[in-house]
């Protein structure tokens, strides 16, 4: 005798045929949405890069060290040394401000707040987030500036031996620590957001079993929450970054923006990339133009070079996000 295997029903038969024509569908979209994202990075990249090298044919001085920013002069003599240190410095200050509190808010949402608490606290967080950056950087300048003349006087005072905190220039804070100041408030909500969904994903079982086995709710916080989260931490502070490093309204309003560099975190001097390309960006003539793109270039490049970065740091820690429990 032969056994004969029941042939599929019509209607079975279609579906799979039209579920294997959606997955393709689906897959060539996806393919195509990364290569024309690629294709978008490489024209703006290819963009910035010709107008940068039209600017920097001309260029009197040194792009990377001069401190100047003249580039419509009879002689062109600009460079970025002013902006790079006030981008880097501002952005510094807002990450060691805003990732531990944010990690903190996030850690009390997720585990610590009752629910009705929590629900509350993360609407607040998701609130923030949708601020545009001309009230943060109204806020900064009405009540923000004004309000930290006494904190900087008293880290003049006491902590000016490191140098670094030693106001050499008496005048309105309008400096690189309160824009990091104003952007760590700026970035947290994001990566307070982003951390509190990481840790809400942590395996109930994980979190039980550390419980169980004795451990205290920080303990297990320790062992259990923050190894599973580290690379959506990680993830999540690039975006702030990200932020920080491209703000450009509320730095312009805030900071005295001036071609000085100087290590005094406290003097109203400084300048950042974004800043400099709002503000001189509408007066510039056209080889002026090409030299904002110049350091729009650069900062292209920075932000690459950080969120290669993230995505290392997080290739390596793989024992960590969860994918092998």
């Amino acid at each position: 005798m032969t056994s004969h295997t029941p042939a599929a029903p019509p209607g079975r038969e279609r579906r799979r045929r039209d579920s294997r024509v959606g997955d393709k569908i689906f897959m060539n979209l996806s393919r195509g949405s990364g290569i024309l994202l690629l294709v978008v990075m490489a024209a703006i990249a290819g963009f910035l890069a010709w107008r940068s090298g039209i600017a920097l044919s001309k260029n009197e001085g040194n792009f990377l060290t001069t401190f100047e920013w003249k580039p419509d002069d009879p002689k062109p003599v600009f460079g970025i040394a002013v902006l790079v240190f006030g981008t880097i410095v501002s952005a510094t200050i807002a990450m060691v401000i805003a990732v531990p509190v944010a990690i903190g808010i996030a850690l009390f949402i997720s585990h610590y707040a009752p629910r009705r608490i929590a629900q509350t606290f993360a609407y607040l967080v998701d609130l923030l987030a949708a601020v545009p950056s001309i009230i943060y950087g109204l806020w900064g300048a009405l009540f923000l500036v004004p309000h930290l003349e006494g904190l900087t006087s008293w880290m003049d005072t006491y902590l000016g031996w490191t140098y670094v905190f030693d106001q050499s220039r008496t005048a309105t804070p309008r400096n690189l620590f309160t824009v990091g100041i104003l952007l760590a408030i700026m970035i947290l909500p994001i990566i307070t957001a982003v951390s509190r969904e990481v840790f809400r994903q942590v395996p109930r079982m994980h979190e039980e079993a550390a419980l169980a086995l004795g451990a205290t709710r920080w303990e297990m916080i320790r062992t259990a929450v923050l190894p599973f989260g580290r690379p959506g931490i990680i993830s999540a502070s690039m975006l702030g970054l990200g932020r920080a490093l491209g703000e450009t309204i509320a730095v312009a309003v805030v900071l005295s923006s001036s071609n000085v560099l100087s290590l005094h975190l406290l003097d109203p001097v400084g300048g950042t990339f974004a800043q400099n390309i709002a503000l001189k960006f509408s007066e510039a003539q056209p080889f002026g133009r090409d030299a904002l793109m110049a350091s729009g270039l650069v900062l292209f490049v920075i932000t690459l070079l950080v969120n290669g970065a993230a995505r290392l740091i997080v290739a390596r820690r793989k024992e960590y996000s969860g994918a092998n429990a």
